[in-house]
């Protein structure tokens, strides 16, 4: 009688990450989120053997730019663990000029192949940005950024995290030109999607 293989060991057969095409890695993102969805997480690469191992050198397969809340930890979210994702995050996913050119670092330097934008539902830096009600200190710093977005979505927040998936991704390839060469070469593919608080669920957000 055959053994029943553990996810961990069906998430490590075939090509690793790194030796992917981004379309391909972007198939194996979604697999995490599915791992995590059903229980069955691999939880692969959490351990002091992988951190020591990528400890000298790092080549993330993926790129993010996430939501800074707390809710939204984009390692477990997709399955995966040490060296294998470059995340930014901040309020709101907003592209500003430092989170591009932390992820020009990621994707020319470190060669990441997947540069993903990931909102979420309940959002509420687009809440507020779409309230534009007075806020202290420096919070409405990031409502430049999402106001577009919520014009679009004529004011509905549920549509607007959409819109603001869809509006920052189109801003990391349009304000950046090392970014917009790597997609142009086929070497980046540039995807999006909302994380359910509800659910779990990951779903893609059309960002072409």
């Amino acid at each position: 009688m055959l053994a029943t293989r553990g996810p961990l060991a069906a998430a490590s057969e075939g090509p690793q990450p790194s030796e992917m095409s981004p379309r391909d890695a972007l198939d194996f993102l979604q697999a995490g989120n599915a791992r995590f969805l059903t229980g069955k997480t691999a939880a692969p690469n959490r351990d002091i053997d992988r951190l020591r191992a990528v400890a000298p050198k790092q080549a993330p397969f993926a790129a993010f730019l996430g939501c800074a809340d707390s809710r939204v930890p984009i390692e477990i979210v997709f399955d995966q663990g040490f060296g294998d994702l470059f995340v930014t995050r901040i309020a709101g996913n907003v592209a500003a000029t430092e989170i591009i050119a932390s992820l020009e670092f990621a994707t020319h330097v470190l060669g990441a192949k997947v540069l993903y934008v990931l909102g979420h539902t309940s959002c509420g830096a687009v809440t507020a940005a779409a309230k534009a009600e007075p806020v202290p200190g420096q919070i409405s710093a990031l409502f430049q950024h999402i106001r577009p977005a919520v014009r679009a979505a004529k004011g509905d927040v549920t549509s607007a995290v959409r819109e603001n998936v869809r509006l920052q991704a189109q801003t990391l390839v349009e304000a950046s030109t090392v970014l917009s060469s790597l997609v142009a070469a086929g070497k980046v593919l540039v995807a999006g999607g909302i994380f359910d608080l509800e659910s779990g669920r990951v779903e893609p957000v059309a960002v072409g």
